[in-house]
């Protein structure tokens, strides 16, 4: 910080248009590595935050931008096999004998604005927080298959499986073997 010649501090930074850390722009490359990390490694916005000397809501939002491309693109599992959609998963899973692992994760978020209808949706009854849940499918050794789209942090884990179609898709394929803990007991499957 400078002195003026009045001996006041200088705000000419702040007067110039420089940014708050709130404001601040997280690079594509950056982006990109943010999202790969929270995917898969479960990092949470604030450690990222801290580690690219952003807000949390500014990693939030990279993720959100980035997140919809990777999912159009699928997940490529072996040379020539992108899976992209959770029925693809579902097949795959069958036809090579392969165990999956099935869990919901929650992401803490913003409250959203006052005066939206659906404002108490967002609040998470397992971490009484403001969150958005995506469910996860790896595969046994941990490699992420399926992340599906975020939905309000109330829903249940069983709710957003069957909401996305999972007990159908497992039923009507091959046989395979889905592990998950006891948010998913009672889905039929």
């Amino acid at each position: 910080m400078t002195q003026a010649a009045s001996g006041t501090p200088d705000d000419s930074a702040a007067a110039a248009g420089s940014r708050s850390r709130s404001e601040a722009q997280v690079v594509f490359v950056d982006q990109l590595l943010a999202t790969l990390a929270s995917l898969r490694h479960g990092t949470t916005h604030d450690v990222l935050a801290c580690w690219f000397g952003v807000d949390r809501s500014t990693i939030t939002r990279a993720i959100g931008e980035v997140r919809p491309p990777l999912t159009q693109r699928g997940c490529t599992v072996a040379p020539g096999i992108r899976l992209g959609s959770l029925a693809e998963v579902i097949e795959h899973l069958g036809a090579e004998g392969r165990t999956g692992i099935v869990d919901g994760t929650e992401i803490r978020v913003r409250r959203p604005a006052a005066g939206r209808k659906d404002r108490d949706k967002f609040v998470s009854g397992k971490s009484k927080q403001n969150a958005v849940k995506a469910m996860v499918l790896t595969d046994a050794e941990g490699r992420l298959l399926y992340c599906s789209p975020v939905r309000p942090g109330s829903c249940a884990d069983i709710t957003h499986a069957r909401q996305l179609g999972l007990a159908q898709l497992a039923a009507g394929g091959p046989f395979m073997e889905i592990l998950a803990d006891a948010g998913y007991q009672g889905m039929g499957a």
